[in-house]
């Protein structure tokens, strides 16, 4: 945990690993760093045979009884935990949802264009808000609006299903359409 100059906490999320002799609990089971079991000892001894290999002695599993330290090079680990978080970052894929807004009396071009930008937001894999605002006295007929929303979900058929249907909120009308 951390605390600023102003009184506020703020808290650390990565996760904290104790190296060499910063380790304090004794007595810990100690790996070897091909993977052996070098059996319970307390931290002095363990910590010898670390720097007489020329590695640091890392805890792995602080909560275990005793706790499991693992004799490594903590640099290279270190770079080996970062490249996973790298790869794991790059093979994720976020889906936004992006928003196309319509009104009722929508000329025929104005419609075509929006509903093709829902299209490309489709075809990337992004969830498109489909919401039709009401001015005025248009909202007197939402039928007018529903039409309109049950269009573009007709046009988008073949790249889209309705994840959420059409409802009514106040001045606008909102559907949710995700991808195929």
């Amino acid at each position: 945990m951390f605390s600023s100059s102003k009184g506020a906490r703020i808290q650390d999320t990565t996760k904290r690993v104790r190296v060499n002799k910063q380790i304090r609990i004794s007595p810990i089971r100690v790996i070897a760093a091909d993977g052996a079991q070098l059996g319970i000892m307390d931290v002095e001894t363990a910590l010898a045979a670390a720097i007489e290999q020329g590695l640091d002695l890392v805890e792995v599993a602080p909560m275990a009884r005793p706790p499991v330290a693992r004799i490594m090079d903590y640099g290279k680990f270190k770079f080996e935990q970062a490249k996973m978080a790298r790869q794991a970052k790059k093979k994720q894929h976020v889906i936004h949802l992006k928003e196309v807004k319509y009104r009722p009396g929508i000329e025929e071009h104005d419609f075509m264009t929006k509903t093709r930008h829902a299209r490309e937001f489709l075809l990337e894999g992004n969830k498109v808000k489909v919401t039709l605002m009401f001015r005025g006295r248009q909202i007197a007929h939402p039928e007018l609006g529903r039409q309109v929303v049950n269009r573009v979900a007709e046009d988008l058929a073949d790249v889209a299903k309705i994840e959420s249907d059409p409802k009514f909120e106040g001045k606008f009308m909102t559907m949710i359409l995700a991808p195929k």
